[in-house]
C-alpha cells in the first residue's frame, strides 16, 4: 500500500504581513468594492466626533454612560465597555478629529484626537460600503 498524497489547495495564499493584501490572488478592500470617499471619510469622522463626545463625561452616571454610547459601538465594544466608571476618565473637551485612513482598506480607520491629556484615539469599522460605521475601541494616552 503506497501512502496517498494529501489534499491540495486550488487557490493561492498571501500572507498578510508587513500591510500586504490578505485575499488569495492578491486583492485587497478596495479590489472587493469598499473603496474610500468622500462620504465614507465624512461619515467615519463624524460617527468618531460623535463618539468622543459621549465617551469624555466624567460626569454621567455609568448607566447613562453606556446606554448613550451603545448605539455607536459594535457588540463586543458595547460589552467591553458596559463596566467602566466614567468617573474615571479624565478629559471633558478635546480638539477636533483627524481620520487616518489606509486607502486600500475601506472597512477600519481611526480618528485621534488631541486633550491636555494627550492623544485619544477612536478605532472604527464597518462590515461593508453600505453599512454603518461602528466605535472598535478608544485608546487614551499612555502614562507621561
Amino acid at each position: 500500500m503506497s501512502p496517498s498524497a494529501g489534499p491540495t489547495g486550488s487557490a493561492s495564499v498571501s500572507l498578510s504581513a508587513e500591510d500586504r493584501p490578505q485575499a488569495p490572488g492578491g486583492t485587497s478592500p478596495a479590489a472587493l468594492g469598499v473603496a474610500w470617499d468622500t462620504a465614507s471619510k465624512t461619515a467615519a469622522l463624524d460617527l468618531a466626533t460623535r463618539g468622543m463626545t459621549l465617551y469624555a463625561r466624567p460626569g454621567v452616571s455609568a448607566q447613562a454612560w453606556i446606554a448613550d454610547l451603545r448605539p455607536l459601538l459594535t457588540p463586543q465594544a458595547a460589552h467591553d465597555y458596559m463596566d467602566v466608571d466614567p468617573s474615571t476618565i479624565g478629559i471633558t473637551s478635546f480638539g477636533a478629529g483627524e481620520l487616518a485612513v489606509d486607502e486600500t482598506n475601506g472597512f477600519a480607520a481611526k480618528a485621534r484626537f488631541g486633550s491636555a491629556a494627550g492623544p485619544y484615539e477612536v478605532v472604527l469599522h464597518r462590515n461593508g460600503a453600505d453599512q454603518p460605521w461602528k466605535i472598535v475601541r478608544f485608546n487614551v494616552p499612555g502614562p507621561q
